[in-house]
This record gives C-alpha cells, structure tokens and sequence, in this order.
C-alpha cells in the first residue's frame, strides 16, 4: 500500500473524503467531503481570502456557475478547450490520449490527435483495462452543455474556469476601483469539467473548487509597490533551461526578476505571494517547486507562466496553483465579441500635446444609406488606415458582411491636439488555484507514521501519565502512551486543522465532564474549532486525535479539581504541560495563531 492509498484509506475512515454516489455505485470525478475534510477545505478557502482580499485587498464577487454562449466564445473555451480522447475499441472504455503515450515520446500534451493516433499504433499501445485495440484518436470538449430556459432554451455551459465571470464584470469593478490601476478581485466557487478519464482522486475532478486572482495592472508599469517584502525571498525554480538540464535551482526572487528568469515583478511577488500560503497552509518546503511553461506548452497570450507544484509520492510533481501574465487577451476577447469597449482611462501627470491620425464619418450621410448599421459601419471606418481610406471605394466588415462605402462620407487627417490621458487595456495577473489539489497535497504531506517509542525518546519524555490514569480505569498498561508499537499522525498547520483542541475528561463521570464542557465553551468564544470527547481510554482518544490532526488536546482530571490546571499535550512532540483553566482558550489561542512556544505555555509535565 502507497501512501496514495494510506491516505484515502484515512481520509474514509475518519470523514474527510467519500466517494459520492457510493449507495448507487459511485460514479469517477466525483467526492463528497465529509464532516472533517468540508471544515479543512473551508479553513483552506479562509486562509486563501485572508491572504487575497485582508492583506491584498482584492475584494470578492460571486457569479453564477452557469455561463451563455457568448462567454465561452469570447473566453475560447467553445472552439478550443478540448482534450485528445482514445476508446478501446473492445471494452469502450475511454481514455487521455496524450497520458496513454506520455512514458514513450516526448511533449505528448503537445501532439495533434492524428499524431497521438499514429504514436499509439506504432508503439502498439493497448488498453490498460483489458489489451484491447483503441480506434483513433479525436478531440473531446471538456464543457458540460445545458440548455438556460423551457424548451429548447438558450445554449449554456457550467463554467470551466472562475475566471470569465471576473473579465465580464469588468467595467462595474473598474468604477467599484475608481479606475485607478492596478486593482484586482478573487472569486472562490465550483467549476466543471467533463474530464475523460478521472482516475487520481480529488487531483482530477469533474466538479471541483478554483480560487482565482484577477490582478489588472497597467501593461507600461509591472512593478509592484510592495516588492521588497519578497524580494531576498528565495524559492525553488525549475525554469525554461532549468528543465532543459533536468534540474532545479535556488534563486531570490529579486535575482530572478532581475535575470529575466521571471519576467517582472507583479508576477515575481506573486509568486512569491503562493509559496508564502502553500507553506502556511502546511505544504512540505522540501517539496515545493515553481515550474516556468516551456515555450510549445506556454498559451499563445500569455508573456510567462509559472506552476506551484508538489512532490506525491504517486504522481510525481503536481501542479496545483498557475501563476501567468495573460496580457490584454481576456480583455479584448470580450471587448471583440460583445462589441463594447474596455479600458481604464489613465490620466498622465501632466497633459501632452500628441499628434494622432483622426478619422471623422460623416453620420448625416451614413444614416440614411446604412440605416441601423450607420454606427458600426462608423466604428469600422475608425479601425482602417489612411491608405484604406484614400481608395474610392471603401471596403468595411460588419457582422460578416462586406459593405462598400464612398469616400466622400469620411474626413481624416492628422492632428496635433492636448489630450491630459489615455485609454489603457490593462494586463491580467492571475493566481489560479486548485482546492481540491491543494487539500490532497495537505493530507499527503501531513500523513506519518511514527515509532512512538523512538519519538518519546526524540522528545525527552520521561514517562507516561496515561499509563497512571488507565490502571485506575482498569486498563492495560499496554494502552499508555509511549507503549505502543507506532502511531499514525496527521501534522495539520494549526491554521487549517479541523480540529483545533480536543477537550478529554479522564473519566466519563459529572465532576471531570462539567469543567470539560465549559472549557469547551470559553474555546469556541473564542472561534477555536473544538471538540468533546469522552469515548475510551485516554490513550485511544490521544491516537484518535492524532489520526486527525488535532495540535492539542486538553485533559481534565482530579487534578483539576483540587488546583484548578489541566493537561494540554502537543500533537507533534507528545509533551504536555500544566496550565490554569483561567484564561486557557488566550494560551491556546497564542499557541495555535500566534506561534508561542509550547514549552512557555505552562509548566513541563512529563519532559
């Protein structure tokens, strides 16, 4: 058993992921978070916005999950988002061509459908599932389609991306911005897509939660003002020629910029910005990487685009957040297909005196000749070049049609006039995050499984207080911690653990459950997640905790009855301290949000 397997094998068992679907047969692409994982998912998405729109100050928007048409022709998505499908010709199963080739030819995301075709029979490829032949490949479009209204309605999909509702709404955030570059806004939600053959878990969905980051900035000034707060920061790059050597390589942010490794600094800080949240979101340092696109994988709009990625111990190195310069690109698409002009108008510091090519239709005459069409006819007449305009007859393209206009209904010229700004269509920053990637990716890199024994001596223990406990309930010293042969641990950043303190009374009885509960109370006004509980010995319930990552647990026991303390117990070092139930919900609070030093938090117990 990998640890693939070990971790869906927890993560079953203690609630975080379900197959959904599972009383039907379940169906591939599709998990059910469970009442563990949904409060990690959630603590991950709180995080994110606390890193985006507290410290950023990007606000958040919502947009229906459902988009027309038009979007997804503007966005491309329509005649472009597509994925190279096999069938096996004998059990019909379906798969990714490019994956079915990738371990025998080189850049296979790069081959055409024929290419990929004429790969899988040369190599004589077949069917993983039965060794069956496959037919031929062809391109498959990743959108789920549905119809918006009764009837035949309008044609709709479910977004495949967060992003197009933010480019849409373009010109109410500019005003919500004061058209004052650069400004930005994040959306969290669903997005979907018709994947052909999911078989990773949650790092390949058909229903999965994007975090995006659209970051409008002023294509002539890609410095950011706060750069310096990442610019010594060093991080782990696998660039261009990096991977034409096979090799990573340490490099500061601010060498990198500089190097033209990195392209600027917006995107550089941003960067930057995604290896700070991954780390605190409890991603392994030692296993974190940011991949630059090689140019035959880079979208054709895009100036750099770099891959936060993870070492699995399955899959090898997956990615889970992109970080690109889309340029003008998503702008302009929209701007083009919904015949609306966007743009921030940019006012200079000084008005400048600017020569310019002007061209002036003449609407009295265009009206009564084009009718409903004069002001596009118009429009047109305003894109075309002053040798365009000095032929006869001038030639236009309006909805496709091709329309002759006479000369004597335009003027142009050149001139020289004051003009105090211009319009400008920014550029897009975009941070795009896979959730359910980055949840897989906390669940592996938190998963252990420890010599309890050899920890112990790691940690200086000197004894085991639960032993003393157990033998008054009756139970065998076996149970006692630091006795057992191993423990199975989930070392969750305290910042997104579902559970934050587990509150234990030794024993099930009035006396030691009433503190308990109010210990319980005080933690939740705090807005500490907490739990109760009181099943079991306490050795067992200290390994249940383990097993889901809670940092501390907090035993009350006769003890507490007389002087008033309580046993707190780090998850990661076994140690435990005593300490007042007075104020304790401040000390766990300081100790899972402000970074205090456990050994300070009380006095050593068993250490």
């Amino acid at each position: 058993m990998d640890k693939y397997e070990k971790v869906f094998e927890l993560a079953k068992r203690r609630g975080f992921l379900w197959n959904s679907f599972e009383l039907y047969g379940g169906s591939r692409g599709f998990y059910d978070y469970g009442p563990l994982g949904s409060t990690l998912k959630r603590r991950i998405e709180q995080t994110w916005r606390e890193f985006y729109v507290i410290q950023e100050g990007f606000m958040e928007i919502e947009c229906p999950t459902i988009g027309i048409e038009e979007v997804f022709v503007a966005s491309g998505h329509v005649g472009g988002f597509s994925d190279p499908l096999c069938e096996c010709m004998n059990c019909k199963e379906a798969f990714r061509a490019d994956h079915l080739v990738q371990d025998v030819t080189d850049a296979a995301g790069t081959l055409s459908a024929e290419d990929l075709t004429k790969v899988i029979r040369e190599k004589g490829i077949t069917c993983p599932e039965c060794g069956g032949k496959f037919g031929e490949a062809y391109e498959f479009n990743l959108m789920f389609k549905t119809t918006i209204g009764p009837g035949t309605g309008r044609q709709g999909y479910l977004r495949p991306e967060t992003a197009q509702g933010m480019f849409v709404d373009f010109q109410r955030l500019s005003r919500f911005y004061r058209d004052k570059l650069p400004f930005g806004a994040v959306q969290i939600g669903k997005s979907y897509r018709n994947e052909i053959a999911p078989r990773q878990g949650v790092i390949r969905l058909r229903e999965f939660t994007q975090a995006e980051c659209e970051i409008f900035v002023d294509p002539r000034n890609k410095k950011h003002p706060n750069f310096e707060r990442f610019a010594d920061k060093e991080l782990v790059l696998y660039s261009q020629r990096g991977q034409e050597k096979g090799e990573s390589f340490r490099m500061t942010v601010r060498e990198a910029v500089e190097a033209g490794v990195i392209a600027h600094e917006v995107l550089g800080y941003n960067i930057a910005l995604t290896n700070e949240f991954l780390t605190k979101v409890g991603m392994d340092p030692a296993k974190l990487r940011f991949r630059q696109h090689l140019t035959d994988e880079m979208a054709h709009y895009a100036i750099d685009c770099w891959d936060a990625e993870i070492e699995t111990d399955r899959f090898g190195w997956v990615e889970i957040v992109g970080i690109a310069d889309r340029t003008d690109y998503d702008l302009k698409a929209h701007a083009r297909v919904s015949k609306t002009e966007l743009y921030v108008y940019v006012e200079y510091d000084e008005p400048k005196m600017v020569t310019r090519f002007a061209v002036k239709p003449n609407m009295g005459k265009l009206g009564p000749v084009f009718k409903g069409k004069a002001k596009a006819v118009a429009d047109a007449l305003k894109q075309l070049s002053e040798e365009e305009l000095s032929k006869d007859e001038i030639k236009v393209t309006v909805d496709g049609e091709e329309l002759t206009v006479s000369s004597d209904v335009v003027d142009f010229a050149e001139e020289t006039v004051k003009v105090s700004g211009e319009n400008v269509i920014p550029h897009v920053i975009e941070p795009s995050y896979g959730i359910d990637r980055i949840f897989y990716g906390i669940m592996e890199h938190a998963y252990d499984e420890e010599n309890v024994a050899q920890k112990a001596a790691e940690s200086g223990l000197k004894g085991t207080e639960e032993a003393g406990k157990e033998f008054e309930t009756g139970k065998d010293e076996s149970e006692a911690e630091g006795e057992e042969e191993a423990r199975l641990v989930m070392h969750f950043a305290s910042a997104v653990a579902p559970v934050q303190v587990a509150v234990l009374p030794l024993l099930t009885r009035k006396e030691l459950a009433d503190p308990a509960k109010t210990i319980i109370s005080e933690l939740r006004e705090k807005t500490l997640l907490a739990s109760y509980d009181d099943s079991g010995t306490i050795g067992r319930r200290y390994r249940r905790n383990d097993e889901i990552g809670t940092p501390y647990c907090v035993t009350v026991d006769y003890d507490t009855l007389e002087d008033g303390t309580v046993t707190i117990r780090d998850r990661d070092s076994m140690r435990q301290i005593r300490a007042p139930i007075k104020g304790i919900e401040n000390l766990l609070y300081e100790l899972i949000y402000r970074g205090r030093a456990f050994e300070s938090a009380g006095k050593p117990f068993n250490f």
